[in-house]
């Protein structure tokens, strides 16, 4: 590989590193313009871009690990919430985690898999599963 695809590879991490992360940014349009400019790089791209976005999702994962675990749920929460999300985010667990890739909402389940303490080989494998098909999806447009 050339020099010139060596940064391109690393711009294309820093980017989907950084889009993973509570940071705001989009790694979707690099991506793409990655693959536009060389279609050669297809398979790198989307390993790179994979490793880079789960990366940063696993650094909120562990932001959410750094606060106070969960213990009752408090009283000031939503009803809603106490009778329907929580539950369900608990009795999914780390599968819900296919779903990291969602702007804004992904970065909340990765924090929140974190504070439950989830399992970190789980929710690796249930979010780099994510990501790489929301890339792939991406990779596909670039065919055309």
């Amino acid at each position: 590989m050339s020099v010139a695809a060596d940064m391109t590879l690393l711009g294309l991490f820093a980017s989907s590193f950084l889009a993973a992360t509570l940071l705001p940014g989009g790694s979707e349009l690099v991506f793409y313009a990655v693959l536009a400019a060389d279609h050669s790089l297809y398979w790198p791209a989307l390993g790179v871009a994979t490793i880079g976005n789960t990366l940063g999702g696993l650094t909120s994962y562990m932001l959410g690990r750094l606060l106070p675990g969960p213990g009752p749920v408090p009283e000031q929460t939503p009803e809603r919430s106490r009778r329907r999300a929580l539950p369900w985010l608990k009795a999914h667990g780390s599968a819900v985690l296919v779903l990291a890739w969602l702007p804004v909402f992904g970065d909340a389940l990765c924090v929140a898999a974190g504070w439950l303490r989830l399992h970190p080989v789980p929710v690796t494998v249930f979010m780099a599963l994510g990501k790489f098909a929301r890339y792939w999806v991406i990779a596909q447009g670039t065919t055309l």
